[in-house]
């Protein structure tokens, strides 16, 4: 046995052990976006004075670790908080993948009352479902059930609210299976079947919740188009006779889905956790020092803002889209996506590499034709959809010019574009005020697989270029 030293506490581990998996076992978990594979250079701690990646660390003698603080990310939710504490309460929960938002609502005002978010404590596991689903396959889902659960006590906590009788909840369908604690390793497996879709009911104290009656979640329509997606739909509702409404999620999994009153088609881009930061040299998450808000004037000299303030420190999703599309206009990246320079300097301490421009093609390729694989598969035009929605984690401060520029949004599309934050949260409260019919969403909407769809390969190679001017 070796011994841990990490500050004032020492614990202990086995030869050949991994550092981040005694971290995990410890309760003292260090973010791994890419699921421990080494790759996304985010789990780095300092062992004994020197700098290591803690999922590559094997230990094999007595050492000191220093662990880098955490900060909550920051998720604007939409929410307006006018309600006031009434007799008949409830909460609404939305469990994202990166982030979670906790709601008290008046059932009596029928407003909410005050949200409360944090981090999703799962991302120590992976920063999307697959990393995680791929995690319980190998171990068990009991640890990433434990983690979220004690989170949402945390938060149900900072309310000071003795009981509530009712929490309705919504998320992915991953998100799902682990807070009920229902093992999800055959989401991650063909054929992808989740162990359930409809709307599930438990005794909250069955399930660790504390201060709570009872846990309802939100009906889903697939394995990878969940409760979070019908919950935007509500929150949207359907469309004027004849119209279409497109909703965009752009969370760390990106789905779309296409609907009227009639007819719906859903599907999840394979986008990765690219506009999270995992897959980015440089890329975090919305904290204090993230690069957000990028543009370059006339004579290319930088305007950068970060979250805070304060000096860079990293690009999250909203300054990658800013970045990507001001060296487009530039044609400092040219149409392929290729640059002179090996890397684009942004401030003293980040950069962007040609290798992040891949990762970003990618992506906005898979968002994009994933978009206008829907379209042409429902045989519409541009001109029939009433609104297209933009929910996720980052929308509330994306620039619609510059998601269209770098090809992540259509064109066609922009004037009509909405941004509504948390979709998933403001369609939970929804639900829980009027107790309306969900079936509406789920009963018509079509799952489209993408890696069987007639469009999408083509679409995906075209879609990596960019315009240039």
């Amino acid at each position: 046995m070796y011994k841990v030293k990490i500050g004032d506490e020492v614990i202990y581990a086995e030869g050949g052990e991994i550092l981040s998996d005694v971290l995990l076992k410890h309760k003292k978990p260090v973010e791994h976006p890419c699921g421990g594979r080494g790759t996304c250079k985010k789990c780095k701690v300092n062992v004994n004075g020197k700098e290591e990646l803690s999922c590559r660390y094997v230990i094999n003698s007595d050492i000191e670790v220093s662990l880098s603080g955490t900060e909550n990310i920051i998720s604007e939710t939409g929410a307006d908080t006018t309600g006031s504490i009434t007799k008949n309460l409830c909460f609404a929960l939305d469990i994202g993948t990166t982030t979670i938002a906790l709601a008290l609502v008046s059932l009596d005002e029928g407003k909410i009352v005050k949200v409360i978010t944090g981090t999703n404590p799962q991302r120590a596991f992976g920063a999307d479902i697959m990393t995680r689903i791929s995690y319980c396959r190998q171990n068990s889902q009991n640890e990433l059930n434990r983690v979220v659960i004690a989170e949402i006590n945390r938060l149900i906590g900072e309310f000071g609210i003795e009981r509530i009788d009712t929490m309705y909840v919504a998320g992915n369908v991953t998100m799902l299976h682990l807070f009920f604690n229902v093992d999800c390793s055959s989401i991650g497996v063909a054929p992808y079947t989740p162990v359930f879709l409809e709307s599930k009911s438990a005794d909250a104290e069955d399930i660790g919740i504390i201060g709570v009656g009872k846990v309802i979640s939100l009906p889903s329509v697939s394995s990878f188009v969940g409760a979070d997606i019908v919950a935007g739909m509500n929150y949207t509702g359907f469309p004027s006779d004849g119209k279409y409404n497109l909703l965009v999620d752009l969370g760390t999994n990106a789905e779309v889905v296409l609907f009227s009153e009639n007819s719906g088609l859903a599907t999840a881009a394979a986008a990765g956790p690219c506009f999270e930061g995992a897959n980015i040299s440089f890329g975090m998450s919305a904290t204090s020092g993230a690069v957000y808000s990028f543009s370059l004037k006339q004579n290319r000299e930088k305007d950068v803002k970060t979250i805070s303030d304060v000096p860079a420190k990293g690009i999250c999703g909203t300054g990658l889209i800013d970045i990507i599309a001001e060296l487009v206009k530039a044609n400092i990246i040219d149409e392929t996506g290729y640059m002179e320079d090996e890397t684009y300097i942004i401030s003293d301490n980040v950069t962007l590499s040609q290798g992040d421009v891949r990762q970003f093609q990618l992506a906005k390729s898979a968002v994009y034709s994933a978009i206008l694989s829907l379209i042409k598969t429902e045989n519409i035009a541009f001109e029939q959809i009433e609104n297209m929605y933009i929910s996720g984690g980052f929308s509330a401060k994306i620039n619609i010019e510059s998601a269209v520029t770098c090809g992540l949004l259509p064109a066609a599309l922009a004037s009509k574009t909405v941004p509504i934050n948390n979709s998933s949260l403001l369609g939970t409260v929804k639900f829980a005020l009027e107790q309306n019919d969900l079936s509406v969403y789920t009963r018509n909407t079509e799952y489209v697989d993408l890696s069987s769809s007639r469009y999408f390969s083509d679409l995906f190679i075209e879609n990596m270029m960019f315009e240039t001017l």
